[in-house]
């Protein structure tokens, strides 16, 4: 029977005690009972040591008695029932808590990531993670933007790009526009990811180098903006209007892949001369 709506306390329920009832114990290096077991799966009292939580407790979720587990105990429930991520998600919210933020954003773009950034050429386009840390490129935006592979790693942050690198924070016709977005956006990333000292640190950096970023971080706006447009005034190609979109891929979460597109004829013809070139 296909269900109306979701009870989020009775299907919390029912996904404990189905990933409970499909774990094998002597797979998991579980000590042996004298007392045969009459279902498959962990007895209860298992999970409830695996997890770090009382007999009673797991007892209470399962059987729908209205408790709402804390992050730190979904946490243990995943990591005792062996949930695998996407399984983990679907855990947290149902539970509707938010996953502490514990592991390290990509370094390097997966290889179809890779791909499909080269693919979609002639769109200018790019891969990044939640620091804005370009992770690939593809050579359409690097003659819009900058030569990526001429800078070094540390560099290649879009956020430091607007905001730092000498050539390109001129581009932008609308700049106080588009750094107040960029702030917002980067505001957010912050907050979830509030363990990243690496992406702390970049923010820091930035507010001690310019004075306009730290004024606008302290007005405290957040947003998260994955669709818009920017006008650019291109050294080599003249004024130049943009639409971006800002793609995140559901196997890839950590990663933004964003894609340009001229906003207009006249921005198409500019773009179609810089590649050229």
């Amino acid at each position: 029977m296909t269900p109306r709506t979701v009870d989020t306390t009775q299907e919390l329920a029912a996904f404990l005690r189905s990933r409970r009832k499909r774990l094998d114990p002597d797979a998991l290096g579980l000590p042996t009972r004298r007392q045969a077991r009459r279902t498959p799966g962990l007895r209860r009292e298992e999970v409830a040591e695996l997890a770090g939580v009382s007999v009673d407790y797991v007892v209470r979720l399962e059987q729908a008695r209205g408790l709402r587990p804390s992050a730190e105990v979904v946490e243990g429930l995943a990591r005792a029932l062996r949930l695998a991520p996407d399984e983990r998600r679907y855990l947290f919210q149902l539970a509707q808590q938010r996953p502490r933020d514990a592991s390290k954003p990509a370094t390097a773009a997966t290889p179809a990531l890779a791909r499909l950034v080269d693919d979609l050429s002639p769109l200018p386009a790019m891969l990044m993670n939640h620091r804005f840390d370009v992770l690939t490129w593809n050579s359409e935006i690097a003659g819009l933007l900058v030569d990526f592979a001429a800078l070094p790693p540390a560099q290649r942050n879009a956020m430091w790009l607007c905001l730092m690198h000498p050539q390109t924070r001129q581009y932008y016709v609308e700049r106080e526009r588009v750094i107040r977005e960029g702030v917002a956006h980067l505001r957010s990333a912050w907050a979830a990811h509030p363990r990243d000292e690496v992406l702390t640190g970049l923010i820091g950096q930035i507010i001690a180098s310019d004075e306009e970023f730290a004024r606008l971080w302290d007005e405290q706006h957040v947003d998260v903006n994955g669709r818009g447009s920017k006008l650019m005034d291109h050294p080599g190609a003249g004024v130049i209007a943009v639409d971006f979109e800002v793609l995140t891929p559901l196997q890839d979460p950590d990663q933004r892949l964003m894609i340009c597109r001229p906003a207009d004829a006249a921005s198409r013809s500019a773009l179609d001369r810089l590649y050229a070139r």
